[in-house]
C-alpha cells in the first residue's frame, strides 16, 4: 500500500539504518502535545493505512475531539498483526475450515481464504493441573495435555501449513500475554512501502480480554472476540468511535511491604466504582516512572477487570530497560527509542494531556490487597477477609474447617509474568521453609508461570527449590487455574464439598474469581499477590486476617505471623537482579517451541480440512454460511431466558472442566468417550453440538422464568414443559417462533470468547435485551448478527414478573436501524395486557448496523471472498 503524498513524513537513521515514518509532529501540530498518547498511535495508524478521505475525516475528528473529550465519530483501526489462542483460535480456525468448504461449493478457490495481516496463536488455555505438588509434575501434565488433546493440535498444525501467515507456539511455551511481551512484542515495527523501510507502531488486536497486558511497554492493543478477529484477518478494519479516554495521573512510589498486585486491584476497584465500561485508561504522570514495565503489565492485564478497552501506558526508558531485559537486539531497541522521541510518543512525565476525564492514585497511599470472594473489581484490606469469607462458606467437615483454602495457585499471567512478583513469593518461602513450616494438607497448591524463562530464573536465585519444598513446584506453563483448569481438588476436600456441604475458598494470583470459574466445586475465590498465595497456603484459612493472625508455629510452638515472612523490597530488587539474565528469554523459547511430542503430530496437507463424521472435537458448524439476516421487519419472540445481574462469560459459555452428569458428557458419553475425562469445554470449542448443551449451566445461574428449575433450564411456554434451554429453543424454531433472552447490568462481562455469542444464535436469539453489556461480548453479539438492545429506563428484568407464555414485541426496522437509535418494545402478558417502553439499539458504528443487516460476520467475510478473492500467497 502507498502512503498518500499528502501525509508528512520524516526519516530516522541509526544502527537500525534508514526507516520513514510519519511526521506525526507536523500531521497535527501544537496539539500533539494535548492529545493521549493511545490517540496519537491511532491518528499515525489512520495517516498510514486508510483511504485518503477517511484518513482526512478521521485526522479532523480526533483532533476535534481535544474540545469536549468526547466524540460520536466513527474512524477505522488497521491492527498489524493478530495474537490467539489455542481456545479462541481453535473455533476461529473451525469456522475457517468450515468458510472455505462453503466457498469451494459455491464456486470460488478455498485456498485464496488467507489472512491479511499475520497471526499466531499459542497453546495454553487448555493445560489442567491434573498433578501438582510432586516431583515430575509438570512433565505428567504436559503429556495428558498432549494426550486428550491430540486431535484439534494437528488441525492446528494442518491450519500452520495451510493458511499463509499464521504462526502456531506449541504446548509448554507459555502464555500468550507473556509470549507477546517477551517474544513477539517489537514497540516499533518495520514494514515495506513505496519502495522504501518504514517505521511503524507495533499494534494488534487479540482474542483475549487481557491483550492490554502488552500495552505495559507502549504497544496498543486490546481484546476483541473471535468473530472480530476473522474479520481483521480477512481485511475487515476494526471500526470504532474515538475513544473516550479516562486518564489515570500517578503520583508518588509504591510503599515497602505493598506490590504490583496491589495497585492493579486498587486501580480495579477506582475504575469500577467510576463506572468505567469500554473507554480506553491511559496512565500519566511522574509516579508512571516509578514503576517498571513488568508492574506495569500487572496494571495492564486487568483492563477487561476495570471496564476497560484498553489500559495504556506510552513508550518510555522502562520500556526500554524491558526489552534489553529480554534479550532484544541492540539496533531494534535503539530504533524504539528514536522512532517515539521523533514521533511524540515518548512520554514525558510532566505532561498533561487532554482526557475525557482524570483520575488520581497516589502510589504511595497504597497499602496489601485482595479481591473477591466473587468479583475481582471488590477490593479488600487484610483485616475485612475474614467477614467477607464468613458470608459464602459453609460448614466444617472434620479436620477440615469450614473456611478451608482449597486452592492455593500462583497462576496467570497477570501476576506470573512480573518476575519480581514470582521472587517475592520464592523469599517468603524460603523465609517460612526455614523455619519449618508446611502448607495445610488439605490446600492443593500448584505453581504455572506464563514465560518457560521462569524456572531458570528462579532456579538461579536458589527459590526454584524453596518453592518447591513447599508444594509450589511447576505444574505447567499455561493458564490452568485461572481459566477454570485447577484439575481436582485433594479427594478429602473434594468428598466434603459433595457430603458434608463443605464450601472451601480458592486463593490465586489471578485476574478473575466469578462463583465457579475457578473450579466447578468452589464459588468463592480470593484475588492476591503470589507471596499472599504462598501465605494462605501456610495458613490453610482464608477466614483470617492474614496480616496479624498466626500462618503456622515454629517447632517450639511459637506463632509465625505474616510480618516475619515478607520480603522488604530492597531484598526483592537485589534478588530479583541476580535473577535476570537477557540470554536466558529466546533459549527458553527456542526450546519449548522444539516441542518433541508436537513435532511428531502428523496434519493433513490439504487446503481444505478433511472432516471426521466421527470427531467429538471438531465439526463444521451451521452458523458458518451465507444466509443473511431474517425479515427486517419488526418480530414478536418469547423470553428463552429472564437473568439478573453480572452474568459472565463464564457463566454464559464455561470453560472448565466437562461435568460427568451434564447433557454435554451424555452427548460424548453416547459416543464412546470415557466420562471419567471428558476434558474441558474450553478444548472442545471445535465442536458446537458439545458447547451448545453446556450453555448457561453454570450452578450459580437462576432463570427467573422457572427459578426452580435446574442450572440451564427453562419452560417451553408452549407446552409449559422444564426442559434444556437447547431443547427448548429447538422446539420453538421447530414451530416457526422467535426468542429472545433478558439480562440485566453488566452482561457477559468476563473473557472473549466469542461462544458465548456463537451461543446465543445457536439458540435462535433474534436480540439479547440487557439493562448494560460489556463492550467484548457486545461485538461479539453484533458479529454473529443477533442485536444487542439496552432495555428501557427501569425495566429490571427479575422485577418485570415475566413469565412463559408472555412475549416481547421488538418494532424493528433494519432499513432505518442507526447508531444508539431507540426502538420501541413492548412485553405482551399471556392475559393481553402491555408494558410498553424504549429500548436502545446497541450499536456504536454503521459497520456494526451493516453486520446485523447482513447476518453477521462470517456471511460477510464470504460474500466479500466470493465476489473479489484475495491475492494467493
Amino acid at each position: 500500500m502507498t502512503v498518500p503524498a499528502s501525509i508528512p513524513t520524516g526519516l530516522l537513521q541509526g544502527g537500525f539504518g534508514a526507516r520513514r515514518h510519519v511526521d506525526l509532529r507536523a500531521a497535527a501540530g501544537p496539539a500533539l502535545a494535548q492529545m493521549p498518547w493511545c490517540h496519537r498511535v491511532l491518528l499515525e495508524n489512520l495517516l498510514r493505512c486508510a483511504e485518503p478521505e477517511a484518513a482526512s475525516a478521521g485526522q479532523a475528528a480526533l483532533l476535534d475531539w481535544l474540545a469536549t473529550g468526547r466524540s460520536e465519530a466513527e474512524i477505522p483501526f488497521a491492527p498489524g498483526r493478530i495474537l490467539m489462542h489455542d481456545t479462541t483460535c481453535g473455533p476461529a480456525l473451525v469456522d475457517i475450515a468450515a468458510m472455505r468448504d462453503v466457498l469451494a461449493e459455491a464456486g470460488g478457490d478455498p485456498r485464496l481464504l488467507n489472512p491479511a495481516v499475520p497471526v499466531a496463536t499459542s497453546t495454553d488455555h487448555s493445560l489442567a493441573v491434573d498433578v501438582s505438588a510432586v516431583p515430575g509434575a509438570l512433565a505428567t501434565n504436559m503429556a495428558r495435555e498432549m494426550d486428550r488433546n491430540a486431535e484439534r493440535y494437528r488441525f492446528m498444525k494442518w491450519a500452520a501449513q495451510a493458511i499463509a501467515d499464521f504462526r502456531v507456539f506449541p504446548p509448554g511455551t507459555g502464555i500468550m500475554h507473556t509470549i507477546n511481551l517477551e517474544r513477539l512484542a517489537t514497540v516499533v515495527a518495520t514494514e515495506a512501502r513505496d519502495g522504501a523501510l518504514w517505521a511503524v507502531p507495533d499494534t494488534l488486536v487479540g482474542t483475549d480480554s487481557h491483550t492490554p497486558m502488552v500495552n505495559a511497554i507502549g504497544v496498543l492493543g486490546w481484546g476483541v472476540g473471535g468473530i472480530e478477529a476473522e474479520g481483521v484477518m480477512f481485511g475487515v478494519p476494526v471500526s470504532l468511535r474515538v475513544p473516550e479516554v479516562i486518564g489515570v495521573r500517578l503520583t508518588g512510589a509504591l510503599p515497602d511491604g505493598t506490590l504490583a498486585t496491589d495497585l492493579a486491584l486498587t486501580v480495579t476497584e477506582r475504575l469500577r466504582q467510576r463506572g468505567v465500561a469500554g473507554e480506553f485508561v491511559e496512565f500519566f504522570g511522574p509516579g508512571v516512572g516509578a514503576l517498571t514495565a513488568m508492574q506495569r503489565a500487572v496494571v495492564a492485564n486487568m483492563a477487561p477487570e476495570y471496564g476497560a478497552s484498553t489500559g495504556c501506558f506510552p513508550i518510555d526508558a522502562a520500556t526500554l530497560d524491558f526489552l534489553h531485559a529480554t534479550g532484544r537486539d541492540a539496533a531494534d531497541i535503539e530504533l524504539v527509542e528514536s522512532f517515539a522521541r521523533a514521533t511524540g510518543l515518548w512520554f514525558a512525565p510532566e505532561a498533561e494531556p487532554r482526557y475525557t476525564e482524570v483520575l488520581e492514585i497516589d502510589l504511595a497511599a497504597l497499602r496489601p490487597s485482595l479481591a473477591g470472594p466473587r468479583r475481582p473489581q471488590d477490593r479488600l484490606d487484610p483485616a475485612a477477609v475474614p467477614a467477607a469469607v464468613a458470608q459464602v462458606v459453609g460448614a466444617a467437615a472434620g479436620a477440615i474447617p469450614a473456611d478451608a483454602v482449597a486452592i492455593a495457585a500462583i497462576t496467570s499471567c497477570t501476576n506470573t509474568t512480573d518476575t519480581g512478583l514470582l521472587v517475592a513469593a520464592g523469599l517468603l518461602a524460603r523465609k517460612a521453609r526455614a523455619l519449618g513450616l508446611r502448607c495445610a494438607p488439605w490446600v492443593k497448591t500448584s505453581l504455572t508461570p506464563g514465560s518457560p524463562a521462569a524456572a531458570q530464573r528462579l532456579a538461579r536465585v536458589g527459590l526454584l527449590a524453596d518453592l518447591e519444598a513447599l508444594g509450589f513446584g511447576i505444574a505447567g506453563h499455561g493458564c490452568a487455574t485461572c481459566i477454570g483448569n485447577a484439575g481436582p481438588l485433594l479427594p478429602a476436600v473434594a468428598d466434603a464439598v459433595e457430603s458434608q456441604g463443605l464450601k472451601p475458598v480458592a486463593v490465586l494470583s489471578g485476574n478473575r474469581n466469578f462463583p465457579g470459574r475457578v473450579h466447578a466445586q468452589i464459588d468463592a475465590a480470593l484475588l492476591a499477590s503470589p507471596p499472599l498465595v504462598v501465605a494462605y497456603a501456610l495458613a490453610g484459612r482464608a477466614g483470617i486476617d492474614i496480616s496479624s493472625d498466626a500462618l503456622g508455629t515454629r517447632a517450639d510452638g511459637t506463632p509465625v505471623r505474616l510480618a516475619e515472612l515478607w520480603p522488604r523490597q530492597a531484598e526483592i530488587e537485589q534478588v530479583l537482579a541476580a535473577a535476570l539474565d537477557p540470554d536466558d528469554v529466546g533459549p527458553a523459547y527456542d526450546e519449548a517451541e522444539a516441542s518433541g511430542p508436537w513435532a511428531a503430530l502428523t496434519a493433513p496437507a490439504s487446503a481444505r480440512f478433511p472432516w471426521d463424521p466421527a470427531s467429538t472435537y471438531l465439526r463444521p458448524p451451521p452458523f458458518v454460511t451465507l444466509r443473511g439476516a431474517p425479515d427486517g421487519s419488526g418480530f414478536t419472540a418469547h423470553p428463552l431466558l429472564v437473568l439478573g445481574d453480572d452474568i459472565t462469560t463464564d457463566h454464559i459459555s464455561p470453560a472448565g472442566a466437562i461435568p460427568a452428569r451434564s447433557d454435554a458428557a451424555a452427548w460424548l458419553t453416547e459416543r464412546g468417550e470415557d466420562p471419567r475425562d471428558l476434558n474441558v469445554y474450553a478444548a472442545r470449542r471445535g465442536n458446537w453440538e458439545v458447547m451448545l448443551r453446556g450453555l448457561f449451566t453454570n450452578r450459580t445461574v437462576v432463570n427467573y422464568l422457572a427459578p426452580g428449575a435446574p442450572p440451564g433450564h427453562t419452560i417451553f411456554a408452549p407446552e409449559g414443559a422444564v426442559l434444556p434451554a437447547w431443547r427448548a429453543a429447538a422446539r420453538y424454531a421447530a414451530a416457526g417462533l422467535s426468542v429472545v433472552i433478558l439480562a440485566g447490568e453488566r452482561y457477559g462481562t468476563g473473557s472473549s470468547r466469542d461462544w458465548a455469542a456463537k451461543g446465543a444464535q445457536l439458540l435462535g436469539a433474534r436480540a439479547v435485551l440487557a439493562n448494560s453489556f460489556e463492550r467484548i461480548h457486545r461485538a461479539n453479539l453484533v458479529g454473529m448478527g443477533v442485536l444487542p438492545l439496552r432495555l428501557p429506563e427501569g425495566w429490571r428484568p427479575e422485577a418485570l414478573g415475566i413469565a412463559p407464555g408472555d412475549t416481547i414485541e421488538v418494532a424493528l426496522d433494519l432499513a432505518t436501524l442507526a447508531p444508539r437509535a431507540a426502538v420501541p418494545v413492548a412485553i405482551r402478558r399471556a392475559d393481553g395486557s402491555r408494558l410498553v417502553g424504549q429500548a436502545t439499539a446497541m450499536l456504536e458504528t454503521m459497520r456494526e448496523i451493516a453486520l446485523i443487516q447482513g447476518g453477521g460476520m462470517i456471511p460477510a467475510i464470504l460474500r466479500k471472498a466470493l465476489a473479489a478473492p484475495m491475492a494467493a500467497e
